[in-house]
């Protein structure tokens, strides 16, 4: 294999060679030079027309790392110079003739080197336009550390495989990766931009892979054969049984219960029953061995990390064994239902079941369950305020902390809610720095935290409002906010349709006004400087494949690329709320929450609130009749029109008498009423026609509502009860003492409402829509407001 460069004389190489210039000084260049002479030296003793066929012949692609080390000491032998000084010329003189193209050494010889001058000189020297077009690609991106790297990985591969920019394939970027995360170690998500760039320039077809990630980091869907056969099934015509059986059965299930089929068939059943009886090869089972693997399947194997590192096992009760068992039971009867209709195929394995109707009676494990269920919504339902509060906390702090960092020069120190950071020096790129070092020294990425924060509340706030499972709410996309026009009124409302997720059933769910602020706030973060949301692909780890691009909402930028946000980070942030919220559960541990505790939440408050339950049924999409209703096509005219039916009916319900014109001195009374509602420090909320039952202890009662600009008056009241317990416990008046404490709760309690409301209205977005005040006179029906984004 040969072409021009590679076909040159030593002398005309380094005449070539010696006239590309650099910005270094005169001294590295010669050592650079050396470099060249020596290698180009020790190539020469061996066979070949080019320098390509003898680079091959040296066998140099074979010894990757070793290499240097391996020629430095046949150089040295022969020239007697000092290893040392050889080993970094060739080291630089190798690399400076594969950028010349004088050869081209494989992709994992090219990997484990690296060499500042290689992107700028095959920019400069190889492809000067196409670097050109890639410069353009990357628009913002240009100049920054993500496209440098992408810009390095992208001229390996030019002086690897020859020609140009637009002559890599999808080929040649997966076998980039490859060799990063097998001879380099390098993370698989990570250092992917420049497949993008690539992609983005137009050269690869269009049937390409959106990312790289959709085939170097998920293996996607498995083949029955390949799931069975994870689990090394002895018996041959058994392990060809379980393949045909879920092969027969893979139309009607979604991917993961067809994975997980599988693992309790093979693993759990048959796998487990050839480890305790080996040799074993019929269904017929005998009572006693039933019996025996009846009882193993009760307890479960766990593996924990002791603190000196090492694993150890230990055995646990599963908790739900009755699903293990339900599975080979309904194994066994299709067996014989089918055999019925196919008696060659499926009539040789027709067997007694071992599993008894007695042994999966689900009734007490459900209570059982029904009552762990309603335990964590009741110890839950309270703190999720607290956990709110906290999760927008934590956002307004990191948003001050990233605030404070952006005004601060570089090399400052700066003081953010009583922590104190460093700014680091602005890097040889001169780009801004990202990260930040606190007091104790620790790196702290201020940029990656605020989004955390953000995306955490904002997570909340979606379950709270809408009841979605995880994965419903990581697939909402700015086409998911739409209209609908009752066809009764005309009036337009703002609807948040839900893709199919474990029912395989999408429903449509009313857009309240906090709702709208929350998918406003998104949508404003993730548009682009188009003013767009930008495309994404987003993996489906239940069904294990790749969605088409799509403008979901919960996306952020990481390493130049707009990426999903997963359900682990999450989950993970969800965590870091609840340890700084300081909640606790009943024992006194940590109190966790799971995303899907928020759905129960929901249906719990809103059926309580008096949502009739088949219209929550409609919102949550639940398909069976023990889980709220059943399960219906949900029409959005159908559930809003309902719900106002019933509105009606109960209105229908009252005595007529309520609905009459009030005289003048009912009217004056009910003014009055209103008037007498007046405080110091607020207005007490309780109901026209009902007397205090407080006995007028209004820092106390739970119906004041606290006027934000008597603050001052309510810590005034505040220090004053403080002082009085301190006195009161002083002279031993402990009489006082606990009604004074309840006082000051009370007091505090207001002065939190105050806060949060002030906190709540100035972080709001104005979506257009009118407030109360603003309607309240009119008359007639107000114009829909517009849909957020």
């Amino acid at each position: 294999m040969s072409w021009e460069h590679s076909a040159e004389t030593f002398d005309a190489t380094c005449e070539r060679l010696v006239q590309v210039t650099f910005s270094d000084s005169v001294k590295t260049s010669g050592h650079r030079m050396r470099g060249v002479h020596r290698v180009l030296r020790w190539l020469e003793s061996f066979e070949g027309d080019s320098w390509q066929e003898r680079w091959v012949a040296s066998g140099s692609d074979a010894f990757e790392r070793a290499w240097a080390d391996r020629v430095a000491d046949e150089i040295t032998a022969q020239c007697g110079v000092s290893r040392r000084t050889v080993r970094n010329e060739i080291q630089c003189g190798s690399v400076f003739l594969a950028v010349a193209d004088v050869y081209r050494p494989r992709l994992e010889w090219l990997a484990t080197r690296w060499s500042p001058f290689v992107t700028d000189i095959v920019a400069q020297r190889r492809d000067p336009d196409g670097f050109a077009a890639l410069k353009t690609a990357a628009g913002t991106l240009w100049g920054t550390p993500v496209w440098r790297k992408a810009a390095y990985q992208i001229a390996l591969m030019v002086i690897g495989k020859g020609g140009g920019v637009r002559d890599i394939t999808t080929g040649d970027c997966l076998q980039l990766r490859h060799i990063e995360v097998s001879v380099l170690r390098k993370a698989p998500t990570s250092r992917t931009l420049f497949y993008t760039l690539l992609k983005d320039l137009g050269n690869f077809p269009p049937d390409a892979p959106a990312t790289l990630r959709s085939v170097s980091t998920y293996a996607g869907q498995s083949s029955a054969e390949e799931l069975v056969d994870r689990y090394h099934v002895q018996c041959r015509p058994v392990r060809d049984l379980f393949v045909e059986y879920l092969n027969e059965r893979r139309p009607a299930l979604d991917y993961n219960t067809f994975e997980d089929l599988s693992r309790t068939l093979v693993a759990r059943f048959w796998a487990d029953l050839e480890h305790h009886h080996p040799g074993i090869d019929s269904l017929r089972l005998s009572p006693e061995t039933a019996a025996a693997w009846k009882e193993r399947i009760r307890t479960k194997t766990v593996r924990r990390r002791a603190a000196d590192g090492q694993i150890v096992e230990s055995t646990a009760p599963r908790l739900n064994p009755g699903t293990l068992l339900t599975a080979v039971r309904a194994f066994y009867l299709d067996l014989a239902t089918w055999a019925a209709d196919e008696p060659a195929r499926w009539g040789p394995w027709v067997a007694p079941c071992p599993v008894r109707d007695s042994d999966i009676t689900p009734r007490k494990h459900n209570r059982r369950v029904k009552a762990r269920a309603d335990q964590r919504t009741r110890e839950r339902m309270p703190t999720l305020p607290f956990v709110l509060r906290t999760a927008e906390l934590l956002l307004r702090q990191a948003q001050e902390r990233l605030a404070a960092f952006r005004d601060t020069p570089l090399g400052a120190r700066f003081t953010v809610g009583g922590e104190t950071f460093t700014k680091p020096r602005a890097s040889k790129s001169g780009l801004e720095p990202t990260l930040a070092t606190d007091g104790s020294g620790r790196r702290r990425y201020l940029v990656a935290d605020e989004n955390r924060a953000f995306w955490v509340w904002a997570a909340i706030e979606f379950f709270r409002h809408t009841g979605a499972r995880i994965e419903e709410m990581l697939e909402i996309s700015h086409h998911s906010i739409v209209q609908y026009t009752l066809p009764t009124t005309s009036e337009v409302v703002p609807l948040l349709q839900i893709a199919p997720s474990k029912t395989d059933e999408e429903r449509l769910l009313l857009v309240s006004p906090e709702l709208a602020d929350v998918l406003s706030a998104m949508v404003t973060r993730v548009r682009d400087a188009n003013g767009t949301v930008p495309l994404i692909a987003a993996y489906d780890q239940g069904e294990r494949r790749w969605n088409p691009p799509l403008p979901l909402l919960f996306q952020w930028r990481s390493a130049g690329q707009n990426r999903p946000v997963s359900a682990q980070t999450i989950r993970k942030a969800l965590g870091e709320t609840l340890a700084a919220s300081g909640l606790t559960d009943a024992a006194g541990d940590p109190l966790n929450y799971q995303p899907h505790d928020f759905r129960r939440i929901f249906v719990t408050d809103a059926i309580l609130s008096g949502l009739p339950p088949h219209i929550a049924q409609v919102i949550c999409g639940h398909k069976t009749i023990t889980t709220t209703m059943g399960y219906k096509a949900a029409y959005p005219a159908e559930a809003i029109e309902a719900h106002r039916a019933f509105l009606a009916r109960r209105r229908g319900q009252r005595p007529a008498e309520e609905y009459r014109t009030p005289t003048n001195a009912e009217w004056d009374a009910f003014l009055g009423h209103f008037e007498r509602r007046k405080l110091s420090v607020g207005i007490c909320a309780r109901a026209f026609g009902t007397s205090c039952i407080h006995e007028h202890a209004c820092v106390r009662c739970a119906l004041l509502r606290p006027d934000p600009a008597q603050r001052p008056r309510l810590a005034e009241i505040s220090d004053n009860l403080q002082a009085r317990i301190a006195e009161a416990e002083r002279e031993g008046w402990l009489g006082e003492i606990e009604g004074l404490q309840v006082s000051l709760a009370g007091a505090r309690d207001k002065l939190a409402q105050i806060d949060a409301e002030a906190a709540r209205r100035s972080t709001a977005i104005h979506l257009g829509m009118p407030a109360f005040p603003q309607i309240a006179g009119r008359i007639g029906t107000t114009s829909a407001s517009p849909v957020p984004g």
